[in-house]
């Protein structure tokens, strides 16, 4: 077995345990919406630079352990009772609305990714909370268009969650200069 490899997927896998730790540690301090959703400290730029660190597939592995965590800390059943529906929420606001997260790996090569890495990740995470919105929460719409429901319910939160993430990224950035390479977060080991 090969030991260089083997400290290296070990200390990939202890980093991400940790990101994974402090990101859903940080998740309980928050301002939670009506039906879902939620404002933190930025939580989800751990969870981000899981990919940003080690590339795609340990950050959606990470994100994928993430969602499961998120899941468990406060799981709104959907407004129906059928199972197509219970699966789309499982799917859309938890699975693979957290699990895009990973894609921040994608962006870890270039210089400050980062800050490519939170809109775009976070966006597409309000994607899939935009589409549960107008497929099975618009219930909650009354005479709104679920489409604007959706787009403003949802968008209230993830905007939100987008500045604080951006400002947070920027501040770690400029702190993380000062560092030596190996100790910057936002660096792909």
């Amino acid at each position: 077995m090969n030991t260089v490899r083997s400290k290296s997927n070990l200390r990939a896998l202890t980093e991400t345990a940790i990101l994974v730790a402090i990101g859903f540690a940080l998740s309980y301090f928050k301002f939670t919406m009506p039906q879902g959703g939620s404002i933190t400290p930025a939580s989800m730029l751990f969870i981000l630079a899981i990919g940003i660190r080690r590339g795609p597939a340990w950050g959606v592995c990470g994100a994928l352990v993430y969602s499961g965590l998120q899941m468990l800390q406060g799981f709104y059943p959907p407004p129906t009772e059928t199972l197509p529906y219970f699966i789309a929420v499982v799917l859309l606001d938890y699975v693979i609305a957290f699990s895009v997260l990973g894609f921040a790996g994608f962006f870890g090569k270039k210089k400050n990714g980062i800050l490519y890495a939170v809109p775009v990740c976070l966006f597409i995470r309000f994607l899939c909370h935009f589409i549960s919105g107008v497929l099975i929460w618009s219930v909650y719409a009354g005479d709104t268009p679920a489409w604007i429901y959706s787009l403003t319910y949802n968008g209230s939160y993830m905007g939100a969650e987008l500045l604080i993430c951006m400002a947070a990224a920027v501040f770690v950035l400029r702190y993380n200069t000062a560092m030596s390479r190996d100790k910057q977060i936002f660096i792909r080991q």
